[in-house]
């Protein structure tokens, strides 16, 4: 017993070895705000200016990537999915993130910051979404695109960096929140409509004036399905765990490959 014991102190004290190497591993870089703007109830427009630092700016090649984001005084990063295209940052060098605001986080301090306020990034980090895995666009007609709240903010990534949705003949984006107020890009998705993305928002609380589809996301794809191929069909996902759970259970059972069904992280 003392043996086992002793060997699991010595695996549980290299595990925090290990963690503390990789957290020394970490280049953090500073960068000026240049923006912060309300985008809907409780969720903010950030932008910050790489500029100066190239290396970074090229980093972020793929919609979907994302990044750590640290305060000089606060020591806890927040991780952050870029909002922004990757052509923003190599043509303009900046970053554009969707910060929802959540009491004492680091997200919360920062949504209060101002312009020339300076922060630190990570490096850009994760892979992305791979849309090479549902290429060409005549071979997967049907793109099937699900986001609750922030989660939009890579899916915006997406849909700006563009992925021939105009070539495909079924492109449908649930997007999911409480109410209109708590839905940003609403400006932009006109804009999405006419690059060949068709815009479903579906809420959960919403006024007795809406019209629309009502409840979550996964319910609202459930009363419309029509998948007509589901080997023909790419998918998605980016927002609450149970929702990508959900919609994921639902198309493997109609067949959609599950290697089709593509998330950020």
């Amino acid at each position: 017993m003392a043996i086992h014991l002793s060997l699991r102190h010595q695996r549980r004290r290299l595990a925090y070895i290990a963690a503390a190497v990789r957290q020394d591993t970490t280049v953090w870089t500073p960068a000026p705000i240049t923006g912060v703007h309300p985008a809907a109830e409780s969720l903010f427009h950030v932008t910050i200016d790489v500029s100066d630092s190239p290396y970074l700016a090229c980093s972020h090649t793929r919609a979907g990537q994302y990044l750590q984001l640290r305060l000089p005084d606060f020591a806890k990063p927040s991780f952050l999915a870029i909002a922004s295209p990757p052509s923003l940052a190599a043509a303009r060098g900046m970053f554009e993130f969707l910060v929802k605001s959540v009491p004492g986080s680091t997200a919360e301090l920062l949504c209060g910051l101002g312009k020339g306020d300076v922060v630190e990034l990570s490096q850009v980090m994760g892979g992305g979404f791979h849309i090479d895995q549902i290429s060409p666009p005549e071979d997967y007609p049907t793109v099937l695109i699900f986001a609750t709240g922030s989660g939009i903010s890579p899916i915006r990534s997406l849909i700006e960096s563009g992925f021939d949705a105009a070539k495909r003949s079924d492109v449908r984006l649930y997007y999911g929140a409480r109410n209109l107020q708590r839905m940003a890009y609403q400006d932009r998705f006109k804009d999405w409509e006419s690059s060949g993305v068709k815009i479903v928002p579906v809420l959960s609380q919403p006024d007795d004036y809406w019209a629309g589809e009502r409840g979550y996301v996964q319910a609202a794809f459930a009363r419309a399905k029509k998948i007509y191929s589901p080997l023909a069909t790419g998918v998605l996902l980016c927002g609450q765990k149970q929702m990508t759970k959900e919609v994921t259970s639902v198309l493997v059972a109609d067949g959609v490959s599950n290697d089709k069904i593509l998330k950020n992280f």
